[in-house]
């Protein structure tokens, strides 16, 4: 199927499901604020940004930007594409945001006759480049119609979860809750195990082999093992993410106290200045405090 696409922010995540496009036999167009991640997608058979020319032409808007303030500049900004683009057209928002904007960005797309799927995703950076994501997604009948083509190029799993925007980003957020805080854990027990003499290449073959694995600790403990913290999801995508399930857990008068304590420690971590680095950095945070060394400290 020849399909005309844009796809909005070109990080680890955003940048593999544009690929996963172009391997469809889509025509892809992406859009970041660094040029550098555009030029190397124009190298590699995409086209580049400017879409405004081709707004009119695109029969879908991939939106994996950061958070719910550059999603709205994206659709409905200065020189938001939503208005632009033809009826019928669909936006599939894949960032993390809290529900009830989700629900208010469906009805806006649905004043211009656009389809908007909330589909938030997970499964990391190899993933998405391979096409095998899981999708959390929810919208109407039209719009997973619509999107069909879009999910089968980047998506191993999608998650049907609800006829309308909102459900999707709820289910992103129980998800983001166990993710944030599963990290945190790993880096609060590796740096425990290296108080106790195990060294953290031990932990990570011990573990992962014991009922005290996860999917984050055997993602990410390889990074500290390696001193290598090369962003795949950075430090500072936390703080805003748990900040989203706290708020959400306030409306419903729910408690999250592990969720609180996590998020303290990524905060102390962009407060270090670690922001930008993987967010197996975290573990610098244990570190500091009890003292340690962690791989590539002495480097």
């Amino acid at each position: 199927m020849s399909l005309n696409i844009a796809v909005f922010g070109l990080g680890s995540m955003g940048y593999g499901m544009a690929r996963s496009c172009l391997r469809a036999g889509f025509t892809v167009y992406g859009v970041d604020v660094a040029a550098e991640n555009v030029a190397r997608f124009v190298a590699e058979g995409g086209k580049g940004d400017p879409v405004a020319g081709v707004a009119g032409s695109l029969d879908a808007v991939v939106v994996g930007v950061l958070n719910a303030a550059q999603v709205e500049s994206v659709l409905f900004g200065e020189d938001g594409i939503g208005p632009r683009l033809a009826a019928g057209a669909l936006v599939m928002a894949c960032a993390t945001v809290p529900p009830e904007f989700a629900r208010d960005m469906e009805q806006r797309c649905a004043a211009h006759g656009v389809h908007y799927l909330d589909a938030p995703i997970s499964g990391g950076s190899v993933r998405a480049a391979e096409g095998e994501l899981s999708v959390m997604a929810s919208g109407t009948a039209a719009a997973f119609d619509a999107a069909r083509p879009v999910l089968d190029a980047t998506a191993a799993t999608v998650f049907p979860l609800g006829d309308a925007a909102g459900a999707g980003s709820a289910m992103k957020a129980v998800n983001q809750l166990l993710a944030g805080v599963h990290i945190a854990t790993m880096a609060e027990a590796l740096t425990f195990g290296m108080a106790q003499g195990i060294r953290p290449e031990t932990f990570l073959e011990v573990i992962t082999k014991c009922a005290g694995n996860s999917w984050m600790l055997e993602n990410r403990t390889p990074h500290i093992v390696a001193g290598d913290y090369t962003p795949h999801s950075q430090v500072n995508i936390w703080p805003k993410d748990l900040g989203i399930v706290l708020e959400a857990a306030r409306s419903a008068g729910s408690h999250v106290p592990i969720t609180e304590t996590a998020l303290a420690q990524y905060t102390r971590a962009v407060d270090m200045g670690l922001g930008r680095e993987d967010d197996a950095a975290v573990a610098k945070v244990y570190a500091q405090d009890a003292g340690l060394s962690l791989p590539g400290d002495e480097q």
